[in-house]
């Protein structure tokens, strides 16, 4: 092989605006690792839907439905929402980002507020669009501001709700009454993925928008409270079929595999370990916002299931010392085998995203924050 490992490929001039997303490595991590920092859900998958994924592991010879018809078909049975205003895809992620394309281009605007999702700026990176970022009114968002913010080349406007990484929520009149406003040539999508975790605005609370306005879109993921991140299902409903088809038009066929359809389908038919993990969760994340608390931390309102924590004696200090005392933090926990995410890459330094764990792995973070 050549010394010289230059290419002369030509690679799209798009590509030199995308900002890879930061991977954890470079360090030794003791044996047990507490990952609080992907806001997953550290109880395994329950043995029974365990036991039917394995079996239906004996026909992955075979491509997976391309419609995902079971699947679909329970949703339409969850939610009232026809088949065809149901959107899939690889995670939320895969259907966001599908619907960016769709919509966004060189002269198009993408309005959503932050800090929020770190997938909403690569909308804008990857179709050239501009972008208006609306600074976040406390923890939550200025529905007001990101209203005023829409221009005439908007086309699309996102809603994080419950926000990420803040963990607030807004109550859904609010929401409801934000989207009316929205302009019917603006998508306005809001990006449910927490919202089983949520007692301010629910899963149910927003349908009805669904009906109401054809340009709404709710999206929804099986990797947080359901526990399938690692199988990647995720869904929108829709508020009419146009954006469905046009999402489907830029995908490649069979990109939710035959596994994951399997998985969501078990954890439809047993709502009630979809009540338990979350029941657990709830206490897990109640604990920890506690014990946080009692540190000096200052803990956001939580609808989800992770904390946003303020450090103790942010207060006063300067954009420097805040990064410099987060990162002091996050190495000390890194080296006690506890991941979370520094709230500076998530657009606000000082601050630690923690998301449940075990209740040994909770012990052991604050612990750490003891020694």
């Amino acid at each position: 092989m050549p010394a010289d490992q230059t290419t002369q490929l030509r690679y799209a001039s798009s590509l030199e605006r995308v900002a890879p997303y930061p991977k954890a490595g470079g360090y030794r991590l003791p044996d047990h690792v507490a990952l609080m920092a992907s806001n997953e859900g550290p109880e395994p998958l329950d043995p029974e839907v365990q036991a039917v994924v394995a079996a239906a592991a004996a026909g992955i010879n075979r491509y997976p439905d391309p419609s995902a018809s079971e699947l679909r078909g329970e949703l339409v049975g969850l939610w009232g929402v026809p088949a065809e205003q149901i959107g899939l895809g690889n995670g939320s992620c895969d259907l966001l980002i599908a619907l960016g394309q769709a919509l966004l281009e060189p002269g198009a605007h993408l309005v959503y507020a932050w800090p929020a999702f770190s997938v909403y700026p690569m909308l804008a990176q990857l179709t050239g669009a501009d972008e208006t970022r609306v600074p976040l009114d406390g923890d939550t968002h200025d529905l007001g501001a990101l209203l005023a913010a829409i221009r005439p080349e908007t086309r699309l406007v996102i809603v994080c709700n419950p926000n990420n990484p803040t963990g607030t929520t807004l109550p859904a009149d609010q929401v409801a009454d934000f989207a009316r406003e929205v302009p019917r040539d603006v998508c306005v999508l809001i990006d449910e993925a927490y919202v089983e975790f949520s007692d301010v605005c629910g899963p149910r609370d927003l349908l009805p928008l669904i009906e109401e306005l054809p340009n709404v879109v709710l999206l929804r993921t099986f990797s947080k409270a359901h526990g399938l991140c690692g199988l990647r299902v995720g869904y929108g409903l829709f508020g009419s079929v146009e954006p469905v088809e046009a999402t489907d038009r830029i995908r490649q066929p069979f990109y939710l595999n035959h596994l994951a359809q399997t998985a969501a389908v078990a954890m439809l038919h047993r709502p009630e370990i979809l009540d338990r993990r979350v029941a657990s969760q709830l206490t897990a994340r109640d604990e920890l916002a506690a014990g946080l608390t009692a540190r000096g931390f200052t803990v956001s309102d939580p609808q989800t299931n992770f904390v946003w924590a303020q450090l103790p004696g942010m207060e006063g200090l300067d954009e420097a010392a805040r990064v410099e005392a987060e990162a002091a933090l996050v190495a000390k926990l890194r080296d006690a085998g506890v991941l979370v995410r520094a709230g500076g890459a998530l657009g606000e330094a000082g601050r630690l995203r923690i998301s449940t764990g075990t209740p040994e792995e909770q012990a052991r973070l604050l612990a750490t924050l003891d020694a």
